[in-house]
């Protein structure tokens, strides 16, 4: 058993699908009641009163009869029997009054016998089966009726609808939205009016000014004579329950405005306040269901519009029913002249009653024929409704629907149009309550999601919280970083002393010219952020920014205003930039003319060529870095036009050879082209112009031997030649007298030459990685200026003798070797103090005691040290602490 409790749900969500059923399904619903109660009343007067009943027939008079009539067709009755009638006695004639009719010396029991008989020979089967045909029938009407609310394949989306109306129904939101574009409508109306009538206002607009009632959940979306509101007693509006199947919470106080009358609206519209700002704006939990509720609505709507399986249903039960009808009546509009009062009866029974012919008479025959004509009355009205609907269906629209009324009522202009089955649900609700849809429109307006959004930010990213999460670098410069957002929140333009701006992953990120407020603003980073630009905004930015880092997809997601910075400093781009095309396709980039002050530009995608727009800002280009990400740079000629540059970077161009067009950068200082395929350095005699050049980075290339035209290179300060194949290091190296930093780690080599004694002014010196058993004694005694040895991974069996001479020492690396003990001399490089010996543990204990206290004196073990500073700070095995990881990085190895 359950309780009465139980059933609420299941009535609930009965109710639900009165929301899609328009009039004609609302009347045919009743109709099909009617019949429904027309055949029960005719099966339950089958069941309890249907019989016949038989009296025979006199013979004789059958007999005149048909004398008298002999064109009908029946056969003389013949006689029961030839007795004579039987006497009553005098005294029975005296007690009683003398009989009269005809005497058929029958029985009771005979008289049953023979109407039973008779019901199943003489009635028609009509009669008898009338009523279970007409209750067959209606119970398959009823089913077909509702057929499309129940199909599974349209089940589920009419669920999902209705849940959705539901929460449309029930948010803030709605009325609120609804209540700022009837306000921004009659601000319009206002000036309108006021434009025809500008020296004489109406009297009406000008007496009657109450003020606006505002609360929390506002709305303006309906008249008295709405069916959303239900006045009280004392003709206050109060909140009825709502018209969706679900309890809905809008218990707000409703501002009344009637559209009946555009005199009346313009009459009253003037009372509203012009700005939207004073509306209490919603809490936080109302503001994510709403917002959640936006998403819902533009699923269900990607969904729902992919097909039109409701309207094909729709369309499939309305001919069904249709059929039906006609099914039905074109059998049983001809029954209605079988049903007769009397019937003549012959059954086989002579022997047993003595008659073979009786006159029968039905007892329900009248009333099943007016049964029967009443209900073919109704299943008429029942067909010509359907006539309508499906004149309805396909004389209308039904898979497109418009906002146009919506639009005119509360401007809002930028709903969408829908189509197919969404299209179809909303038809079919308007024909229930178009204000239903009004209310769906809300979360199918970008402008009302945008304006919702606007008020989440605004609460939840305020001027206080942005302050708290801007931090101060290294440098001093005060950085902001935003992931995620929808768009930008406005408190971000209060922040004056903000120097760093970085945007991630922003979609409608947006600057107002409220920017002019962030006078400190210099860098700007946008990663994965389309920003768009307001023209208010575009000068503060020309005048004002600096540096700009831009990470995209594709080239097309560059905004153009980047173009037209004409203070920018530095500009960084990261991502695809070159078409899949040929090698003569290069459409990344636009314009850079007006970039006049340009200095550095670094660019991270796929180029196949220098790109020629390069060429525009040449004159002002003094760093250019490009990293190719393992594409090969085939076509470098660009690089001739830029003869003002200073730093060159190259990495990832898969090239194997030095470009040629480097013969024209004549004020080259810095080149860089590790991360390539180099196999040969025979170019570098080409280099030798370039008296400028100072740095040289060639590392994690494939040069299997280093030429002695390297020895024309007198300027060189820095030469990373890192993770090569060099078995060998020529004379000549050792001829570049200002050589400073010497970078030969990860190659092949066993001998360190003596001549290395001539870079009396190197600072740096790494060969870890290699198969050196021994360093010279040379380097000890002439390079005093060293200061960063880095020996590591080697196959050192002992140090030189002479070591202390290089007091100026501050880093020694001698970890993974083949040493078996440390020299006592070490303890005189003073630089090494604090920590400067990288070295094992049980190696570092070899040393003397006091030598131990003398370099390990700031730490606690040796060993402690080993593990914080594996890594030298040299340029081939660079140390990052986690937070010195660029932003850029992080992300794109997140992506």
């Amino acid at each position: 058993m359950f309780s009465l409790s139980e059933l609420a749900p299941l009535n609930q969500h009965q109710s639900r699908f009165k929301l899609l059923k328009p009039w004609w399904e609302v009347f045919m619903d009743y109709l099909v009641v009617l019949m429904l109660m027309t055949s029960v009343l005719a099966c339950t007067e089958q069941l309890s009163r249907d019989r016949v009943v038989c009296i025979p027939l006199n013979p004789l008079v059958a007999a005149n009869s048909s004398e008298r009539n002999p064109s009908s067709g029946e056969d003389a009755a013949l006689s029961p029997s030839s007795k004579p009638p039987t006497h009553v006695p005098p005294n029975i004639q005296n007690l009683h009054t003398a009989a009269r009719g005809r005497r058929t010396h029958l029985v009771y029991q005979q008289y049953v016998y023979i109407s039973q008989v008779c019901y199943h020979e003489a009635l028609p089967l009509c009669s008898r089966f009338f009523p279970y045909m007409a209750l067959l029938q209606t119970l398959v009407l009823v089913a077909s009726g509702s057929f499309w609310l129940h199909f599974p394949h349209t089940s589920a989306r009419i669920e999902h609808f209705l849940a959705i109306l539901a929460k449309c129904c029930e948010s803030p939101w709605t009325s609120q939205a609804l209540s700022h574009a009837a306000r921004q409508e009659s601000i319009q109306d206002k000036e309108v009016m006021e434009a025809r009538q500008p020296l004489q206002p109406h009297p009406s607009v000008r007496s009657y000014s109450p003020p606006e009632t505002r609360t929390r959940q506002s709305s303006v979306d309906s008249g008295a004579d709405s069916p959303l509101l239900k006045w009280s007693d004392n003709g206050s509006a109060t909140a009825p329950p709502s018209p969706c199947p679900s309890t809905l919470s809008c218990n707000s106080t409703v501002s009344s405005i009637s559209h009946g009358s555009q005199d009346h609206f313009l009459h009253s519209k003037p009372v509203m306040s012009d700005s939207p700002r004073q509306v209490i704006r919603l809490d936080k939990s109302d503001g994510e269901q709403a917002r959640a509720l936006f998403e819902r609505v533009r699923k269900f709507r990607s969904h729902c519009e992919s097909s039109d399986v409701i309207y094909k249903v729709y369309l499939a039960q309305t001919i069904f029913k249709l059929l039906m009808v006609t099914l039905i009546m074109s059998y049983t509009i001809p029954v209605l002249s079988s049903f007769s009062f009397t019937h003549t009866c012959h059954p086989e029974e002579w022997a047993l009653v003595g008659y073979t012919t009786f006159e029968c008479i039905h007892v329900l025959s009248s009333l099943i024929r007016k049964l029967l004509v009443a209900y073919l009355t109704l299943l008429g009205l029942y067909g010509l409704l359907n006539v309508y609907t499906l004149s309805w269906i396909l004389h209308s629209s039904l898979r497109q629907y418009s906002f146009h009324s919506l639009k005119e009522l509360c401007s809002l202009a930028d709903v969408p149009d829908l189509r197919n089955d969404l299209a179809f649900l909303l038809h079919m609700l308007d024909q229930y309550d178009p204000l239903l849809a009004q209310r769906l429109s809300v979360f199918l307006s970008p402008v009302s999601e945008s304006r919702l959004l606007e008020e989440n930010l605004e609460r939840r990213w305020g001027e206080e919280k942005l302050r708290a999460i801007t931090s101060v670098d290294a440098e001093g410069c005060s950085r902001l970083q935003l992931v995620a957002l929808p768009r930008l929140p406005p408190a971000l333009f209060t922040l004056s002393q903000l120097q760093v701006l970085k945007l991630e992953l922003i979609t409608e990120a947006r600057f107002t010219a409220q920017v002019a407020n962030m006078t400190s603003l210099r860098e700007l980073h946008l990663y994965h952020c389309t920003a768009a630009v307001d023209p208010g905004a575009l000068g503060v930015l020309q005048e004002r920014l600096e540096v700009l880092h831009l990470t995209f997809t594709q080239a097309s997601e560059i905004p153009n205003w980047v173009f037209s910075l004409r203070s920018l400093h530095e500009l960084h781009l990261s991502g695809r930039l070159s078409s899949d095309g040929g090698v003569g396709r290069s459409w990344a980039l636009g314009s850079l003319r007006h970039l006049r002050h340009l200095r550095v530009l670094v660019i991270r995608g796929m180029l196949q060529r220098i790109p020629g727009e390069l060429c525009e800002v040449a004159g002002s280009l003094v760093r250019l870095e490009i990293y190719n990400e393992g594409t090969r740079l085939l076509v470098l000629t660009g690089l001739k036009r830029m003869v003002d540059l200073t730093e060159l970077l190259l990495q990832d161009c898969q090239l194997e050879r030095l470009p040629s067009a480097l013969l024209a950068l004549t004020n080259l200082r810095t080149l860089d082209l590790q991360h390539n395929n180099l196999r040969t350095l025979e170019e570098l005699l080409s280099l030798a112009h370039l008296r400028r050049l100072s740095c040289l980075r060639l590392a994690f290339n494939r040069v299997l031997a280093l030429p002695t035209s390297v020895g024309v290179l007198r300027g060189l300060e820095l030469l990373d030649l890192s993770n090569n194949q060099l078995q060998s290091l020529p004379p000549a190296l050792f001829t570049l007298r200002r050589l400073r930093r010497l970078l030969l780690a990860g190659n092949l080599l066993e001998v360190l030459p003596a001549e290395v004694k001539s870079l009396q002014l190197l600072t740096e010196l790494d060969l870890s990685g290699n198969r050196i058993e021994i360093l010279p004694p040379a380097l000890c005694n002439s390079c005093l200026e060293l200061r960063i040895l880095n020996v590591a991974h080697n196959s050192l069996s002992s140090l030189p003798r002479g070591i202390a001479a290089l007091s100026q020492l501050c880093r020694l690396d001698l970890r993974s070797n083949s040493l078996e003990e440390l020299p006592a001399e070490l303890g005189c490089c003073s630089g090494l103090y604090g920590g400067g010996l990288l070295v094992e543990d049980w190696l570092f204990l070899s040393l003397p005691p006091h030598v131990r206290d003398f370099l390990n004196r700031s730490c606690p073990t040796s060993g402690t040290y080993s593990e914080g500073h594996s890594r030298p700070e040299s340029d081939s095995f660079p140390y990052f602490s986690p937070t010195q990881w660029s932003f850029s990085s992080a992300l794109e190895s997140q992506i």
